[in-house]
């Protein structure tokens, strides 16, 4: 599935969660990932922020489909991160 995660963070706990998104999706700009992942790995990835996330102050959007093909992606300005798909 393709997924782009947006995440809210306080300032305690923002490095850690930029680090964990890091090792499963592809960082597009301060707070936002990208990138093909099964259901299973973003599991992991949520169950792992959720052991340093505080509730009632941070916050996580996912917005999932079934590939990257089905999302219209327009950037205007300067792109933070290009992403260079190959096999």
């Amino acid at each position: 599935m393709y997924v782009i995660l947006v995440y809210d963070f306080g300032e305690k706990r923002v490095n850690k969660m930029l680090k964990l998104c890091r090792r499963y999706l592809n960082w597009i700009q301060n707070s936002v990932f990208e990138g093909e992942i099964s259901e299973v790995r973003l599991k992991e990835l949520l169950m792992s922020c959720d052991k340093f996330m505080n509730k009632g102050e941070d916050s996580v959007i996912v917005f999932s489909g079934p590939s990257q093909i089905s999302l219209n992606k327009q950037i205007i300005g300067k792109e933070r991160s290009s992403i260079d798909n190959f096999l």
